[in-house]
């Protein structure tokens, strides 16, 4: 009898320290949790040849949709305005580049992949439902729209964010009569970076035709949809249209897109690790 209790203590301490071990070795990759980012996050890893998806995932791809995970890769899906905090934390981190930047992360430079083609991705700018006609609407649409915004945005982020605009203008719409606009404001609900700081230049190009700009910074993904469907505030600048389209979905809302400006292509980037080799050892 004493002999099987020590040849099953054995036994399980031996699984326990080979469980042990294996845990100590699986790697961790923080993504996104809001559905859309972190479909693109999953894709851009299928991309990397770190795991595939199952047949006809999409952009509302989870986790659960990992089809083939041979190097046995832990997901912790996070808020994605929380993963350059958490990237210490965990071996990589799959992150939007606004949030990069504002983390002292550079796309072009510290991402160890970054997506090919993020062209579905272009950020925009949104209103609710039958405001995309409004003078105001059509003089902020005209400005982000010109030359001196593509400019800026090549300029200032070299890479890391890139207009996707193709027909840049002076910034103004020959059909608005802007002396009927001069005194008015008009809101946009925004991302610090870099559409708070793109909208700087928005702010001067309308302030030549004495029209305020009013940009009000969020941090997260959901407030600024929530407070132009309200009316609280005109327009936001932070999201893609995939993401608006399911947010709609979800939520009921009515925001419609009025134009792209600007991609920020979605990269992964080393915590623990400081390199991808790791993860195929």
């Amino acid at each position: 009898m004493k002999k099987f209790i020590t040849f099953a203590l054995i036994a399980v301490l031996t699984l326990v320290s080979l469980t042990a071990c294996g845990s100590s070795d699986q790697i961790t990759i923080a993504i996104p949790n809001d559905t859309t980012n972190e479909a693109r996050a999953l894709l851009l890893l299928e991309d990397l040849g770190l795991i595939t998806l199952k047949e006809g995932a999409s952009i509302t791809a989870t986790p659960l949709d990992v089809a083939e995970n041979p190097y046995n890769i832990t997901f912790k899906e996070v808020e994605a305005a929380q993963l350059p905090n958490v990237l210490q934390d965990v071996d990589y981190a799959v992150i939007n580049s606004n949030y990069a930047i504002e983390a002292d992360l550079n796309p072009t430079k510290d991402a160890l992949g970054i997506e090919g083609s993020a062209s579905a991705y272009g950020n925009i700018l949104a209103v609710k439902e039958g405001n995309e006609n409004t003078d105001l609407i059509k003089a902020l649409k005209a400005a982000l729209e010109s030359k001196q915004v593509a400019d800026f945005i090549a300029e200032e982020y070299d890479g890391a964010v890139v207009s996707v605009v193709d027909n840049t203008t002076d910034g103004y719409d020959a059909s608005l009569d802007y002396a009927a606009l001069a005194g008015k404001t008009v809101t946009v609900a925004a991302s610090p970076t870099p559409h708070a700081e793109i909208l700087g230049v928005v702010k001067t190009i309308l302030a030549a035709k004495s029209i305020t700009l009013d940009i009000k910074e969020f941090t997260d993904y959901v407030q600024p949809n929530n407070v132009v469907e309200s009316g609280e505030i005109d327009a936001n600048y932070f999201q893609h249209i995939p993401y608006l389209d399911d947010f709609n979905a979800e939520n009921g809302t009515h925001l419609v897109s009025v134009s792209a400006i600007h991609v920020e292509p979605l990269g992964i980037y080393g915590g623990k690790q400081t390199s991808l080799d790791a993860i195929k050892k």
